[in-house]
């Protein structure tokens, strides 16, 4: 009787904390995009400046005015189409928590007016293609400026 007890008490605690292991998986945010700025691994959105636009990192959508609302989809407006995210600077927004970042965009238009740079920014990732992006001239990976001579005499 008591290991029958000590067993049910044992599968109890193990589908406990099986619970708490899906409740944490859940809670997960999004993953940012390669153009994010480096160093931001808890945050949800970001302000784009220039674009006077949001970028929901968990619903992987840009929050826009279109028409007099905000509209959320999950590219650029066409007249964005080319814009280079890569250069573009982002802010941050590491205080807010909620649904709609656009509640504080009168505040942050003012803040952050296009042309707006904060500190420099390095990028997630590489800027797809040959140019590569300016803040990363050498990240230590190879694809830097490189200043060897090209004459390599080792054996292959």
């Amino acid at each position: 009787m008591k290991s029958l007890k000590l067993l049910f008490i044992s599968i109890f605690f193990i589908t406990v904390s099986s619970l708490h292991a899906q409740v944490s998986v859940n809670v997960n945010i999004g993953t940012p995009p390669a153009w994010g700025p480096v160093g931001y691994t808890d945050v949800r959105y970001y302000y784009l400046p220039d674009l006077e636009m949001y970028y929901d990192i968990n619903a992987s959508s840009y929050i826009y005015i279109s028409n007099g609302k905000w509209t959320r989809a999950r590219s650029l407006p066409r007249n964005y189409r080319n814009y280079d995210l890569y250069n573009e600077y982002k802010v941050v927004l590491t205080n807010y928590r909620g649904d709609s970042p656009y509640d504080n965009y009168k505040t942050h238009k003012v803040k952050y007016g296009k042309g707006y740079k904060g500190k420099p920014q390095k990028t997630i990732g590489l800027k797809p293609g040959k140019g590569n992006n300016k803040e990363y001239k050498n990240n230590g990976n190879g694809h830097g400026n490189g200043n060897g001579n090209g004459k390599g005499h080792g054996k292959h």
